[in-house]
């Protein structure tokens, strides 16, 4: 809009001049005539000057949108309060390129508008030829179809937009390709997905997109579902919270747990707002939106799956257990017991959002979390893990500190990473990183009273055999009351990964 508007001045200062300049072969009085050729140096300067600048902006960054009016208009707002210049056409505007020959930095194509291409063949074609034509494509459609999404991603699109999208979302995904960031994905759940958020939330120059894992049956989470049907919000609400922009009361207040009220009690009032708003809105993705936006979130939150499913574990005995909660309570087992194979019952389908931001994002971080129930939970979904093999993206895998009670009792490094590996079919992670954080005498023997001891890795043997990943041996973690990952030492561990 910025390079509109200096065209126009151009035009008027010109018009001005022109006129100005006339005006002297009509004048005799003298003080008329030198005040006259005054305004014509005034302007010469101004046109210069507006030349220069527009030479300067003839960088700036522009966007074409081909697509529907409606779609075109929102587009229009969301541009013009980013001073990026747009503008909305045909096909036949596309090709060689734009009216003064040069390319576009972005092409918006709306798969949905009247007379656009919709298989997967088709659409690859097409993306292929803007991409020769223009620098770079994102794609908007409501077509959750994962083969029209992965022949786009591979036909070199640098995003899938699903609608109907929120505008601070679309803002963001837009924003961060015009603007190089990176966008990285966070898998996970719990307390560990928080922990991540929260190190990487003041990195400059990056879009978080954190994919929540909704397996979770436990406490208030597993109440509100089971009464209300609804996907557990209790892992979204802590990614929100992780990624507010809000005042600070207002996170204490969606963090607030209830201590009686007989229904109330242990119901934590984030979860509620979400589960009102999943009333109003007809989803949880869209009481997600709506609660990040209240929140005013520094990223973007996406359920992993919007399937109702329950987490399943065969133990090495042959015992099968059900329900996330029932497998890390160790309810009606030996908490030794190894597990051998989980699952999701109904089959858990993944977010189609989620599997378009996998494929995009230049990093994919796996973890720090429960290695079945908050990591495993979300890579055993089959286009998950699909997406992740497919993905160019930079995989990095955080470890736990602490093996669980009835998950990973006897586990060391080396065999959580072989776990996430094979349940991704292939070695497909690039780094993967160890807490080597030396906890106290008194730290240990308190975790060690709960079945509860450090994830180490043996040096010597490391994980020759199990991935090619870079090993990164690094102190991340602190143990002021609990052992965790302090969320200094993981940002800049990370920020050495990431650069």
């Amino acid at each position: 809009m910025l390079l509109e508007q200096l065209r126009q001045l151009k035009v008027a200062d010109q018009n001005a001049l022109d006129i100005y300049t006339g005006l002297q072969s009509k004048v005799e009085d003298k003080k008329i005539l030198l005040s006259l050729q005054q305004l014509v140096r005034d302007e010469l300067k101004h046109v210069a000057m507006e030349k220069e600048i527009l030479a300067i902006l003839k960088q700036e960054q522009r966007v074409f949108f081909w697509g529907g009016k409606k779609e075109a208009e929102e587009f229009k707002g969301l541009f013009s309060r980013a001073s990026i210049y747009f503008t909305a056409g045909s096909k036949k505007e596309l090709f060689p390129g734009t009216r003064d020959g040069r390319p576009f930095d972005l092409v918006v194509l709306d798969l949905d508008s009247e007379g656009h291409v919709s298989n997967p063949k088709a659409v690859a074609g097409l993306v292929g030829k803007i991409r020769k034509a223009h620098k770079k494509v994102v794609i908007l459609s409501c077509r959750r179809d994962f083969k029209l999404i992965r022949a786009a991603f591979e036909a070199g699109t640098s995003d899938y937009i699903l609608k109907p999208f929120n505008q601070r979302e679309l803002s963001a995904r837009i924003l961060a390709i015009l603007e190089g960031k990176k966008r990285i994905c966070c898998l996970g759940g719990g307390t560990g997905l928080f922990t991540l958020l929260s190190a990487l939330k003041t990195l400059p120059d990056i879009l978080l997109i954190s994919l929540v894992n909704m397996s979770d049956d436990g406490g208030s989470s597993g109440r509100l579902r089971s009464s209300f049907g609804i996907l557990p919000p209790g892992d979204i609400r802590r990614s929100l919270v992780a990624l507010s922009n809000a005042p600070e009361v207002m996170n204490e207040l969606i963090r607030y747990r209830f201590d009686r009220g007989g229904e109330l009690r242990d119901h934590s009032l984030g979860n509620l707002l979400l589960t009102g708003l999943a009333g109003m809105k007809g989803s949880m993705a869209e009481a997600v939106r709506a609660m990040g936006d209240i929140l005013n979130i520094q990223g973007i939150v996406l359920p992993i799956t919007q399937t109702m499913t329950e987490f399943v574990a065969r133990f090495e005995n042959g015992k099968v257990i059900r329900g996330e909660s029932r497998i890390s309570l160790c309810a009606g087992r030996d908490p030794a017991l190894k597990i051998r194979k989980v699952w999701h019952e109904p089959h858990a389908e993944c977010d189609a959002s989620s599997y378009a931001s996998i494929l995009h994002a230049d990093v994919v971080i796996i973890g720090p979390g429960d290695l079945f129930t908050s990591v495993i939970t979300n890579l055993v979904i089959r286009k998950v893990s699909e997406a992740i093999s497919l993905s160019r993206a930079k995989k990095i895998y955080i470890c736990n500190l602490m093996t669980r009670p009835g998950e990973t009792s006897g586990l060391d490094a080396r065999a959580h990473v072989k776990r996430v590996v094979d349940v991704l079919g292939r070695d497909r992670l690039n780094y993967v990183l160890v807490s080597n954080t030396r906890f106290s005498k008194a730290a240990i023997a308190r975790y060690a009273k709960l079945d509860q001891h450090p994830v180490l890795i043996n040096e010597k043997e490391g994980l020759a055999g199990i991935t090619k990943a870079k090993e990164i041996l690094a102190d991340i973690a602190d143990q002021k009351e609990l052992v965790r990952h302090d969320l200094q030492k993981l940002r800049n561990q990370l920020l050495l990964l990431l650069s």
